[in-house]
């Protein structure tokens, strides 16, 4: 199999690439490991993402924002406040002259309309699922790999012109360009000699999702506690979705506990804001870390996505700034003028163009993690200082309610209304 594009990895990210390169005239192949309606799916599990405006905006131009709007909870008001102490900030959107700051959506729910809109791509992307990519090799001329998928019957084998054994059919791809969006592990980051720093920030995240006594209006609480910040993000059923980072030696006990001593326990980290937790849904947990690749390009590859940056949940800006790296990857090559869409010179502006965004984002989750973690001797007086000055600014509420446009450099033409391809 000849491809321009080969997509390892069709999560959230890689999926929204496929999407973004469909009618561009190239030739895109999407390989994933687990069935997008699977319950082992980890991307597409009952976790939330809060969406910012721009990422809504993409989703809007991928056609997708239809099918997800109807169980997406808009963000009207933030809280954030430090436990203990009395510093609090709160942004309305009405005075920003927005409907809302974002949109909570369940991550099921965003990989049910993503996969619904390429189950439906008449041509141009071919879908490999369940898929791994094996004995990836790139060199100057292009990248290369072994597609391993299950066979049905002999009919797959011959379908493809792939081999089938031992219940596998195996082809081999060649592709122009070779694009990791499968995660933080990266295997195809891996196979491209591109290093990754990995930061633990000694956290595990508990997620669940908690009723409350009254219905949220909007409100996206982040609270931020010595042993690490729990959110609190308003869902479309009046519910609330909980993200609740705490120590590893405190985690398997949260976890551990019957529902009513959760809600009890909960409560009294977060306070009442939310009004009084009566009910409390399945937990899950996963560590926190940050992950940062050496560089997002090299030869013949491009990483998006967490396979890029791996964040801390924190502010929320994970998904949306991997969004952005794949809606700008895909204005990259939809203007290459029908040319090498892995040339180096593409790449290189691709690189520079995201440069300022990732570093911004990555440096930002990244120092509000330290700053609200410190325990260091005064810094919490002045947190509280900076969070009630911040309060009381206009022009501060304003730049924090534009980061979901980026924090730096070109914003992809997709996160702006615009169609991928410049006419």
């Amino acid at each position: 199999m000849k491809v321009d594009v080969a997509i390892v990895g069709g999560g959230m990210v890689g999926a929204s690439l496929a999407l973004a390169l469909r009618g561009l005239g190239v030739d895109v192949l999407l390989v994933e490991g687990i069935a997008p309606g699977s319950s082992a799916q980890p991307s597409f599990d009952d976790r939330t993402t809060a969406l910012g405006n721009a990422s809504r905006r993409i989703f809007e131009g991928l056609g997708v924002w239809g099918d997800i709007a109807p169980q997406a909870s808009g963000i009207r008001t933030i809280h954030v406040s430090d436990a203990g102490r009395f510093g609090f900030a709160r942004l309305r959107a009405e005075e920003q002259g927005i409907d809302a700051f974002g949109y909570v959506v369940a991550n099921r729910v965003i990989g049910a309309a993503l996969w619904k809109q390429l189950s439906a791509v008449s041509g141009g992307v071919v879908l490999r699922v369940p898929a791994k990519a094996e004995a990836i090799e790139v060199t100057e001329e292009g990248a290369s790999f072994t597609l391993v998928s299950r066979a049905v019957g002999g009919a797959a084998s011959a379908a493809t012109g792939g081999a089938a054994v031992d219940g596998e059919v195996r082809e081999r791809v060649e592709a122009r360009l070779l694009v990791a969006a499968d995660g933080a592990q990266s295997g195809v980051r891996a196979a491209a000699a591109i290093e990754a720093d990995v930061e633990d920030y000694d956290q595990i995240a508990i997620v669940a999702n908690v009723g409350a006594d009254h219905p949220h209006a909007g409100i996206a609480y982040e609270r931020f506690a010595p042993s690490g910040p729990i959110a609190v993000l308003p869902l479309y059923d009046g519910s609330y979705g909980v993200i609740w980072s705490c120590r590893p030696q405190d985690a398997a006990g949260v976890l551990s506990l019957d529902d009513d001593s959760y809600l009890r326990e909960l409560q009294a980290r977060f306070g009442w804001r939310a009004g009084r937790f009566v009910r409390a849904g399945r937990r899950a947990s996963y560590p926190l870390k940050l992950t940062r690749a050496a560089a997002t390009t090299a030869t013949r590859t491009v990483l998006i996505g967490n396979a890029a940056q791996a964040l801390h949940p924190v502010a929320g800006q994970g998904f949306n700034l991997g969004l952005r790296d794949a809606a700008m990857l895909a204005e990259v090559i939809a203007n290459a003028g029908g040319g090498d869409v892995g040339a180096p010179e593409l790449l290189r502006r691709f690189a520079e163009w995201r440069a300022a965004d990732r570093g911004g984002v990555v440096r930002f989750t990244d120092g509000l993690v330290k700053l609200f973690g410190s325990s260091r001797p005064g810094v919490g007086i002045l947190r509280n200082l900076g969070l009630l000055m911040f309060d009381l600014a206009p022009p501060a509420k304003s730049a924090l309610a534009r980061v979901s446009a980026g924090f730096g450099g070109p914003t992809p033409r997709l996160a702006r209304g615009l169609p991928v391809r410049a006419s």
